[in-house]
């Protein structure tokens, strides 16, 4: 089993836990929301048309944005662990 670390993956995108913390809340948040637009949305076709894109387009720009305020020694894409592995099989 790996050891578990609050700061390992906070240091890796040029944070420290509480700034972490904070920007990732803030997307669940966001997201949160989106789903439940996009929930309604399914149900009632008319409603929240653009909602849920808006929300994808606004959170790829948060996130581009961010990273590009980010030391260059982070700036390479970070890689889930299933997705490397599914690439080495």
């Amino acid at each position: 089993m790996t050891k578990l670390s609050f700061t390992e993956h906070p240091a890796s995108v040029g944070e420290n836990y509480f700034a972490h913390l904070r920007h990732a809340l803030g997307f669940s948040l966001s997201m949160l929301k989106g789903g439940l637009a996009v929930f309604v949305h399914a149900i009632f076709p008319f409603l929240f048309t653009s909602t849920g894109s808006g929300v994808i387009a606004s959170l790829n720009s948060r996130m581009i944005t961010h990273r590009k305020h980010r030391p260059a020694q982070h700036r390479e894409p970070i890689r889930h662990k299933a997705a490397q592995r599914m690439r080495a099989a």
